[in-house]
């Protein structure tokens, strides 16, 4: 039998997407199981959130293991999305509803599904925007459209885990979690730009960036907690993408504006139709 070295490449990286199904079933099983009181202990969230952070961590893996390996294909962008949305969808959605949501009743059953409908849209669109009509994925772009369900996943499960680092009272006030999923729904969906980084070059403003992002994690995770470092750098995620939108539409309202302000733009019909056209 002739060892076919490119097929086991192509393993390879459905090795790691496999192993984030994996980490996002996990969570799901832990953060469903009943001690002997009947209820899900503080540990067992703690742990799911945690499962939840290591299939990120695999799920960052396979995308780079495809690229160094060359074997991107049709299939890997398909299991990847599946593995979203159980990893980063279904698990995450469960997770907070059975940590917090699960007391404001159907109110938070309808919103933890509001999540889990709103990243499996924001991956299908991603899927359609991210593949050529042949089937094969796209180069990466500089943005992408909405919030990536794995940012809004890491959103979720920060909290969790910095909550539990700190013994908080987070969890006794589902108002505000809820408030927290509603929000990252809305961004999945959106149409708001966020930034890939996957076209990022070694430039002085990139490394001041890095830098500055790097120490202040630092200083946040030394100050407080190391999870508190993860949820300052999602919130400083969505904080730039909605910034930058903002200033946007302004420069699109400003340019718009001024072309209805011109004199060319304020010529009556009558007077412009005896103008002369310029070649």
């Amino acid at each position: 039998m002739r060892f076919d070295l490119r097929k086991t490449l192509f393993i390879l990286p459905n090795l790691f997407t496999l192993s984030s199904i994996f980490c996002g079933f996990y969570a799901i099983v832990a953060c469903t199981t009943a001690n002997g009181s009947g209820e899900t202990s503080a540990e067992d969230f703690y742990r799911a959130a945690l499962l939840i952070v290591f299939a990120m961590f695999f799920d960052v893996i396979d995308g780079r293991v495809a690229r160094l390996t060359k074997t991107q294909s049709a299939f890997g962008v398909q299991i990847d999305s599946l593995a979203d949305v159980v990893s980063f969808g279904i698990a995450p959605a469960i997770l907070v509803y059975r940590w917090s949501l699960h007391t404001l009743g159907v109110g938070g059953l309808i919103a933890s599904f509001a999540y889990v409908a709103c990243g499996a849209i924001r991956l299908a669109r991603f899927n359609v925007m991210a593949t050529s009509p042949s089937g094969a994925p796209k180069k990466p772009g500089k943005y992408i459209m909405g919030l990536p369900i794995p940012g809004a996943a890491g959103a979720l499960v920060s909290i969790i885990v910095a909550n539990f680092a700190v013994t908080g009272s987070l969890q006794s006030a589902p108002e505000v979690m809820l408030g927290v999923v509603i929000a990252l729904s809305f961004f999945m969906v959106s149409t708001v730009p966020f930034r890939s980084f996957k076209d990022i070059k070694l430039g002085w403003r990139s490394v001041i960036f890095v830098g500055l992002t790097i120490a202040s994690s630092a200083v946040i995770a030394v100050t407080y907690h190391p999870s508190f470092a993860l949820v300052w750098l999602i919130v400083g995620y969505v904080a730039i993408a909605v910034l930058e939108a903002v200033l946007e539409i302004s420069r699109k309202a400003a340019r718009l504006a001024g072309r209805r302000g011109s004199p060319a733009a304020t010529v009556e019909p009558a007077e412009e139709k005896q103008r002369p056209s310029v070649p």
